[in-house]
């Protein structure tokens, strides 16, 4: 009976031995599978906040680039218009010197038209004649040219009519007489031609 209850006991013992074994590495792996999923935790938690400054910064990216953007299409429209004004500016200007000019212009003109055959050949008159034809070339560089007026059919754009004459050698609405040359620049008219029209 002894050994029986000996035998037992030590059966009791070794049972209890190992499930204590056992209890000890069910905890053991419970705490090992905690430290696992707490360390994926943390992984999870990094890879989602590096995701997030990533996005972050992709973001301040964006809005710097399109900022850039802007402010680069801005300067050039800022860039265009300043030239434009200065361009129109610039024929603004040059507009109110030629007007300026050509009454001088005129004035050479009806001078040299006086002027007889006899008197052609004084060093005077050749002498405006020179002063003339170089203020004529450099109205020429400038893109100024006289308007046709003679003999061409009657535009009011380019001709201001201050006298009508019954012509019938003249063809009906042409331009028989010009009292006063009309000049354009660049294709703009900056003096009518004033003229007598032909009916």
């Amino acid at each position: 009976m002894t050994e029986e209850r000996l035998e037992k006991e030590v059966n009791t013992q070794e049972e209890d031995n190992a499930g204590e074994v056992v209890s000890e590495a069910e905890n053991a792996a419970e705490e090992t599978e905690q430290e696992v999923t707490a360390e994926q935790q943390e992984q999870n938690d990094e890879q989602i906040s590096k995701e997030e400054k990533k996005d972050k910064k992709d973001q301040q990216i964006e809005e710097l680039t399109d900022r850039v953007k802007r402010q680069m299409a801005e300067f050039e429209n800022f860039r265009k218009r300043s030239e434009k004004e200065k361009a129109g500016m610039f024929e603004l200007g040059a507009k109110s010197v030629i007007e300026q000019l050509l009454p001088v212009v005129d004035n050479f003109e009806r001078g040299l038209a006086a002027v007889s055959e006899e008197q052609k050949a004084d060093p005077f008159v050749d002498g405006m004649d020179k002063i003339y034809r170089q203020m004529m070339e450099m109205l020429t560089k400038l893109e100024v040219k006289p308007i046709e007026a003679v003999g061409n059919a009657f535009d009011p754009e380019f001709h201001n009519a201050v006298m009508h004459v019954e012509d019938e050698e003249a063809g009906e609405n042409t331009v028989a007489e010009e009292f006063l040359k009309g000049y354009t620049y660049k294709d703009n008219v900056i003096r009518h031609s004033m003229v007598k029209v032909a009916n």
